[in-house]
């Protein structure tokens, strides 16, 4: 008996020193060093809650399947649409946009296209209202898929046009994101409301083990796009429920929701309706090779227009390649709007580099947050950000400023799902489209200046008032967000 109490202290020692090199052996594989590093701290002090949550949540990628299957789509797309010209493109494009089109085209498969039209709603209940209208004119399929999609008081009316558009015989493909939609109020009041239209619909990235269905259970589909019939198509920040999200917290604050969503039409449609269809296959299997036509009438404008699709399923980080490389191409002014603002060393460089080039660099985000940890990570950043030279405008509370976009300079924007932060850039399956012309940074900027006037600016003076409670929260929220 005395025996087992001399070596049991032996064997404690021998495993935790085998636990310790196997994970400075996995853990930096592939791995961004600040990621790597966060993992073995977790892992060194305290071991068991550390290795739980790096073997639940550690492989930031899909399972090799869904990847595969991306792969295989990226090379259909290439092939497709190798030899045909889409529209025509706008003159003298300067060298370093026709260099980032052929990276998207490198790393999301999808062409530039030309002669787009593209008019911003940054209107949240206009927004619907607009996506309504435009389905209770389709005539052959509508596909719908959004990270949160719930039938509501404020979305009656885009669930009676699918309805509509379902008894007119017209195709309804839904999709919506499990674990999002899983716990949110009115799921199920949801799901059967679309079983009662005859909709087929189908989860996204479900985490559902006893059904054979699981990956990192933090993985998310986070895109939101609306396509009628490859003509005319929507996509931007907005989710598909009240601005509030119907969630009691929200209400009793009185916290609502600030969106932008763009309605496009012209020969990108076709690529907008792709990422649909990739992730149909991705969930379902199934080939929709009839409801993709890559050549399409000329649209309402002459706007040049990428598709980025981006997410877990890529080799690379599609949306910070491109955000990056904006930031960097920028002459004179960039700003950027992104409710979660935690940004990747690369990208946090790329901004200070633009502001000691004298480029003016704006960014806009919420006084308040609704999550708080990604609330006190991007906090951690404003110190930097603010000495840089960065003009931080603070929309006001109750709102919550949902909006992602970015103008550089007065001809080229992105608009989009993703958020300019780690969980964005690795972990989300985002879609984000980048455009080409005055006209479209014009209305961009018009959105900006709504924004402005219901914000204000962030001063240096201000922050270095802030109380030490935040500041410690700040920083542990900072180290927390590089565990990926």
């Amino acid at each position: 008996m005395d025996s087992i109490w001399v070596w049991w202290p032996i064997l404690v020692l021998v495993v935790d020193i085998i636990v310790r090199v196997v994970a400075v052996i996995v853990v930096p594989r592939n791995r961004r060093p600040t990621a790597a590093m966060a993992w073995l701290l977790a892992i060194y002090f305290i071991p068991f809650v550390g290795i739980f949550l790096f073997l639940l949540i550690g492989n930031p990628r899909l399972p090799r399947k869904r990847r595969k299957q991306q792969e295989a789509i990226n090379n259909a797309l290439r092939e497709a649409t190798d030899s045909i010209t889409f529209g025509t493109l706008r003159p003298g494009a300067p060298t370093w946009f026709t260099q980032l089109v052929q990276l998207n085209r490198t790393l999301g498969a999808m062409p530039i296209a030309g002669d787009n039209g593209a008019h911003l709603i940054s209107d949240y209940q206009a927004s619907l209202d607009a996506m309504a209208a435009a389905i209770d004119d389709a005539k052959r399929y509508v596909h719908v898929e959004f990270y949160i999609l719930q039938s509501d008081a404020s979305t009656d009316g885009f669930f009676a046009a699918l309805e509509r558009a379902a008894e007119r015989g017209v195709t309804v493909r839904v999709l919506l994101d499990h674990w999002a939609n899983r716990w949110k109020p009115r799921y199920k009041q949801t799901l059967k409301r679309l079983d009662r239209m005859g909709a087929q619909w189908h989860l996204m990235l479900p985490v559902q083990p006893l059904r054979g269905k699981y990956q990192r259970p933090d993985l998310r589909n986070h895109r939101k796009l609306l396509v009628i019939d490859g003509d005319l198509a929507f996509l931007g920040s907005q989710n598909v429920t009240d601005s509030s999200y119907n969630l009691k917290k929200n209400i009793k604050r009185g916290l609502h929701w600030v969106d932008l969503m763009s309605r496009v039409d012209g020969p990108i449609v076709a690529s907008i309706n792709a990422v649909f269809l990739s992730d149909w296959f991705g969930e379902t299997g199934e080939i929709l090779d009839a409801d993709n036509e890559f050549v399409s009438a000329p649209g309402s404008g002459d706007l040049d227009c990428q598709i980025v699709p981006s997410g877990p399923g890529f080799e690379y980080e599609n949306n910070l390649k491109l955000f990056t490389s904006l930031i960097f191409a920028a002459e004179h002014k960039i700003v950027m709007v992104s409710p979660y603002f935690v940004p990747e060393e690369a990208l946090l460089l790329a901004i200070q580099t633009a502001c000691h080039r004298g480029v003016e660099v704006e960014l806009f985000v919420s006084e308040v947050g609704d999550q708080a940890m990604v609330y006190h990570a991007q906090r951690s950043y404003y110190e930097q950000l603010l000495n840089t030279g960065v003009k931080i405008w603070m929309y006001k509370r109750p709102f919550i400023l949902h909006s992602k976009s970015m103008s550089i300079d007065d001809g080229v924007a992105v608009v989009g799902s993703s958020n300019m932060d780690m969980r964005s850039f690795g972990l989300n399956l985002e879609v984000t489209m980048l455009v080409r012309g005055e006209e479209f940074v014009e209305q961009l900027r018009d959105v900006e200046d709504q924004y402005r006037r219901m914000s204000r600016e962030l001063t240096i003076e201000e922050w270095e008032k802030r109380p030490l409670r935040s500041i410690v929260l700040d920083n542990l929220a900072r180290l927390t967000s590089a565990l990926q």
